[in-house]
């Protein structure tokens, strides 16, 4: 049975064209999602602003992240066998677009221009100031089309001392701040 959305609440009935990935980019655009740095230890160290990176399981303590079989991170995460992730706080923009930046230093050198320790369990630069870290094993890749979908089991996560998140909507970045506390 298909009903009536009511007004203002239908489709175009006009004939769609296929999905081109600038549409799908436009239209994504439109979920609203938190902002990390997947960083890779090792000779080929490497870190990327990413905002594919979602929770899988609790048991086991599984987590993903999705990176094009092109960008220089695919490699990086594959020959380290893990990544880092720092889940980015609202005053973080500068390291966003850092990391995001095709002509910042390739390889560890990176790391020279930001804050951050290694990891203890894995190596993986995590930035200092982010709202939490996470150190995933990689236990397994699947092709995802253009991309891999990297799913990490994760060894050790932490959260810090910040509260307010940095969020991509719309082709930008905004600062989101949680719910006010539930009185009773």
């Amino acid at each position: 049975m298909v009903t009536n959305p009511g007004p203002g609440r239908h489709l175009s009935a006009a004939p769609q064209e296929s999905t081109t990935p600038a549409t799908l980019r436009q239209v994504m655009g439109q979920f609203a999602t938190g902002i990390t740095v997947i960083t890779a230890g090792g000779p080929l160290g490497h870190g990327m602003t990413a905002n594919s990176f979602t929770s899988v399981s609790l048991e086991p303590p599984l987590v993903l992240c999705c990176v094009a079989r092109t960008a220089r991170m695919h490699q990086a995460i594959l020959a380290a066998g893990g990544y880092g992730v720092s889940i980015l706080g609202a005053e973080q923009t500068t390291l966003a677009r850092y990391f995001a930046d095709k002509t910042r230093p390739a390889g560890p050198s990176q790391f020279d221009a930001v804050d951050w320790v290694p990891g203890r369990q894995t190596g993986a630069p995590l930035l200092m100031g982010a709202l939490a870290w996470l150190e995933c094993t990689l236990t397994n890749d699947y092709e995802g089309g253009d991309h891999s979908i990297f799913v990490g089991e994760v060894l050790e996560a932490q959260r810090g001392g910040g509260r307010d998140a940095l969020m991509f909507f719309s082709g930008g970045f905004l600062q989101a701040a949680p719910p006010p506390a539930k009185t009773a």
